[in-house]
């Protein structure tokens, strides 16, 4: 072998390496962000999750990147450890579709079907589709990723030939097959596929470099069959790369993946030369070709699967052991909220992950106020302390949704992604707001517990019906929040009118009270900052339900909303106010005289 032929394989793998990533990144981009969605909302049972594994590595030919894909999964808290399991299984069955496409190029007969079968015959017929699509597609998206497919399978197959047709000459080269003898022994096959698997990050790409060498007919069963095993290995090196600065739990998912092939090629290979000490398999000793590679890949990968789904839990065990918990408060906080950067590269879903997020961040918010709400009429340190958790968990949630969103603003977008992306960053400032005010009136509570102050029956009874007003504000505004329902948005501010209308009553009932020596002054302080507080609570829901009516829908802006109310408008509004009031007397001459004013 002389300098061109090593320069000809070279380039022959690098073509075959390219084509890979463009086929692959062509059928990523034709999924649209469709097939992450279905993993991860179909993956509740695992023989599921394994049947979806298989079936999207098999699209985007890459275990790899599915493996990726659901790291990111489990590092952004949108999947469990036990649903992971099952894809990672599937994913190392899918990818041996890909050896399968790759053996059609050692099909041979003289019949003009079987020619048509191989890659040299149908290859350049799809590289001229294909460079067509890409020529005419003139900004469509979608004709030009198919054109993009259809180039990188010919272009992958012509590596492939090209890479076969340069190690044919070698099979009488001594060198190379003293060499491939070496590699008979076990450890040392399993050893060189790993590291060779590790070092381009792909275990088909490898296998497809071992089905190109078997042209050589120097390659024995013997050889081929350690090699294939530490593949399997060494392409757990990606998501373990991916996995870094990620969750405990994407680490963990990380080492599922490793732990998998790790037990699965030992079984496999002490069962396997154990008989075969007592039984020699003679096919050892024959010449391995594309289509024995294939079958070899595959018969392992499922078998693995068979035999380890059952000991899926433990392997989950496994993981959790090797990366124990024990980490801080903040640590745990930091797990529950992080948004994974790997969907970036996919907008549409980066959104959607978003949406998710405000939606878990809301959760916390009006949940620290309705605790904060029971602490305040019936002292819990155990609920004063959690809404101080829920606030430092909504701190994080804002200033990871607000990162993340900028970084998503440079991307293409939708209008409807533009428009969450809009409510998104507008309402996150106010949810964060609801729960400061949910720790301030905590640290009343906390110093009315201290000082053992308490309110007066009337005073009580008066803050029950606030409270309550509170809650239905809050409950409305998640209702509306959630299902961007403009219809339930529209009701949310006659109800903060009303809340209004609630603390200045209450505060003028406490002077009445203090004038007649009911009350103390300090005790009014106390009550003036809750007071403050809930206003404030019920001004954010007001301010979250009227930007979503000024941003979905376009017959207002905020400044319309608030100023320029039709005479029918204001109509409605003082109706349903007026209804509202009597749903919430703090007694019955304030209701009157508030419906007169």
């Amino acid at each position: 072998m002389d300098i061109f032929c090593v320069l000809n394989m070279i380039g022959g793998l690098s073509l075959f390496l390219y084509g890979m990533h463009v086929m692959g990144n062509g059928l990523s981009k034709m999924a649209g962000g469709k097939l992450e969605s279905i993993l991860e909302k179909l993956t509740t049972k695992r023989i599921f999750a394994v049947l979806l594994g298989a079936g999207v590595t098999a699209v985007i030919q890459s275990s790899s990147a599915t493996t990726v894909m659901v790291v990111g999964f489990v590092n952004s808290g949108i999947m469990k450890l036990s649903q992971a399991v099952g894809i990672i299984m599937g994913a190392n069955i899918g990818t041996t579709v890909t050896s399968w496409l790759l053996s059609l190029t050692g099909i041979e007969g003289s019949t003009i079907w079987l020619k048509l079968l191989k890659p040299s015959s149908f290859s350049p017929v799809l590289a001229a589709i294909g460079i067509f699509f890409v020529m005419s597609s003139k900004g469509e998206s979608k004709k030009k990723d198919v054109g993009g497919i259809l180039l990188g399978f010919a272009i992958l197959m012509f590596g492939m030939e090209t890479m076969s047709d340069v190690v044919s000459g070698l099979a009488t080269n001594p060198s190379f097959t003293n060499m491939m003898t070496a590699f008979s022994n076990p450890v040392l096959g399993m050893l060189a596929g790993a590291i060779l698997t590790a070092i381009i990050q792909s275990s088909s790409a490898s296998v497809g470099i071992l089905q190109a060498l078997c042209a050589t007919g120097a390659v024995h069963y013997s050889v081929a069959l350690p090699i294939i095993m530490g593949q399997n290995i060494g392409t757990c090196v990606t998501s373990i790369i991916s996995s870094i600065g990620a969750t405990k739990n994407a680490r963990r998912a990380a080492m599922i993946h490793l732990y998998f092939n790790l037990i699965g090629t030992s079984i496999f290979m002490m069962v396997f030369y154990g008989l075969h000490t007592f039984v020699e398999f003679s096919f050892l000793g024959e010449s391995a070709n594309a289509a024995g590679i294939a079958v070899i890949h595959s018969l392992f990968n499922i078998g693995a699967t068979i035999l380890l789904f059952p000991f899926s839990d433990l392997l989950v065990k496994l993981a959790e052991i090797t990366i124990p918990n024990g980490e801080t408060e903040e640590d745990i906080i930091s797990e529950e909220v992080s948004i994974d950067e790997r969907f970036l590269g996919n907008p549409a879903f980066a959104m959607e992950l978003c949406r998710a997020k405000v939606k878990e961040m809301a959760e916390a918010s009006m949940k620290s106020i309705a605790l904060a709400l029971e602490v305040i009429q019936d002292y819990d340190a155990k609920k004063a302390k959690e809404v101080k958790r829920l606030e430092e968990m909504v701190d994080t949630y804002e200033d990871v949704l607000g990162s993340y969103l900028v970084k998503i603003s440079s991307k293409n977008l939708s209008l409807a992604d533009s428009q969450s992306m809009s409510m998104i960053l507008h309402s996150i400032g106010d949810f964060e707001r609801i729960s400061d005010h949910a720790i301030d009136i905590v640290k009343s509570a906390e110093e009315m517990h201290e000082k053992e102050l308490s309110f007066t029956k009337k005073a009580r009874r008066e803050l029950e019906t606030l409270c309550r007003a509170i809650h239905d504000i809050c409950d409305l505004t998640m209702e509306s929040f959630y299902g961007e329902d403009l219809s339930s948005a529209f009701h949310v501010e006659p109800l903060e009118e009303v809340i209004d209308t609630l603390t200045k009553n209450m505060k003028e009932h406490h002077i009445k009270r203090l004038k007649k020596g009911k009350c103390t002054i300090e005790m009014g302080f106390i009550l003036d900052d809750i007071l403050t507080d809930l206003e404030r609570v019920s001004d954010h829901c007001s301010n979250i339900a009227v930007e979503m009516i000024t941003i979905y829908d376009n017959d207002y802006s905020t400044h319309e909303y608030f100023k320029n109310f039709s005479d029918e408008e204001r109509a409605v509004f003082r109706r349903e106010y007026e209804q509202l009031l009597q749903k919430y007397p703090l007694k019955k001459s304030d209701t009157k005289k508030a419906a007169k004013e």
